[in-house]
């Protein structure tokens, strides 16, 4: 199954079930009776509520809406640093990580760091310029896991019957300021730096152990890999993290970029008013998004994750 929030024009997010192939939703509360709750609430009671989910009439034509992130966590998001051994090495060969030594390029556990939730924003929303706060904008295509039953010392073993579901992410990055600081948290955190989407997969649709991912700049492919070349898997980063912290459901965990980064390229490009970032993972759609102060285009509608 599929779920999404999308924007009310009255104001306000609207929690829904998608059915991409069909490119139409239905809203949760008329989906599931007497439900009045988004996303988190939905994961949060998943196994009450999954069996009553009913989509009734026609729905709603994607293409008439707009779509905001599917899921907006109680707290910071965790996310994996340098867990593709290509991204790694070019990441370390650019001089901005000063987190570690060159012995340390590629490293022996998952590194995590945290973005706030006030990153999230949707599909076809565009990321904030923030001029004067960054000059090097950077990308990273993500896969990104919903944790749907909590729990602390999960063992890697039982990890995955703890992850919900899946979808898309761009962590968005400030590389002058992940430099400048040393630790990543404002490099990372700027409002708007985290687009998510278009919409959550569960699990039981999703297999992460091999799935093409892929992401465009200007439709220009910067980036092509699987996400079963990830030096930590899901199930450790799982075991990782929970170990001392409670994960939570709801909780996401950004899994790692691959290679093809603009801070990689030599000399570095990064991203300027109006760029366009399309981020694709096999059997989870498209996230399209664009950089504040350029023209948005087709591609940047729903229609065009829906005809991907």
């Amino acid at each position: 199954m599929q779920f999404a929030t999308f924007l009310n024009p009255d104001g306000g997010e609207i929690a829904a079930m998608v059915d991409p192939v069909r490119g139409r939703l239905w809203p949760l509360s008329e989906a599931l009776p007497g439900f009045a709750g988004g996303l988190l609430e939905l994961v949060q009671a998943w196994s009450e509520l999954a069996p009553r989910l009913a989509p009734k009439g026609p729905g709603i034509p994607l293409a008439e809406l707009r779509l905001g992130p599917p899921l907006r966590p109680r707290r910071n998001l965790f996310c994996v640093g340098k867990n593709y051994r290509a991204h790694a090495a070019e990441f370390a060969a650019s001089g901005f990580d000063q987190s570690a030594g060159a012995a340390e390029a590629v490293p022996n556990v998952p590194v995590v760091f945290t973005k706030t939730p006030e990153t999230l924003i949707g599909h076809a929303a565009a990321i904030p310029r923030h001029q004067g706060v960054t000059g090097q904008m950077d990308y990273e295509a993500e896969l990104a896991v919903v944790i749907g039953r909590g729990g602390r010392g999960i063992a890697r073993e039982h990890a995955m019957e703890h992850v919900w579901g899946y979808t898309i992410a761009n962590d968005v990055t400030a590389r002058d300021l992940q430099k400048r600081h040393a630790q990543w948290f404002l490099g990372k955190s700027l409002d708007g730096f985290c687009p998510l989407g278009p919409w959550l997969t569960t699990a039981d649709a999703f297999t992460p152990q091999d799935a093409a991912m892929r992401c465009w700049v200007n439709d220009e492919l910067r980036q092509d890999a699987n996400v079963n070349q990830m030096i930590f898997d899901i199930p450790g980063l799982i075991e990782t993290i929970s170990r001392g912290i409670a994960l939570q459901p709801g909780d996401i965990i950004l899994t790692g970029t691959p290679a093809g980064v603009g801070i990689g390229m030599s000399p570095p490009r990064f991203l300027g008013q109006g760029d366009h970032i399309r981020i694709e993972i096999e059997g989870l759609g498209v996230l399209s998004n664009r950089v504040e102060g350029g023209s948005s285009g087709p591609s940047s509608s729903v229609t065009g994750v829906r005809d991907v």
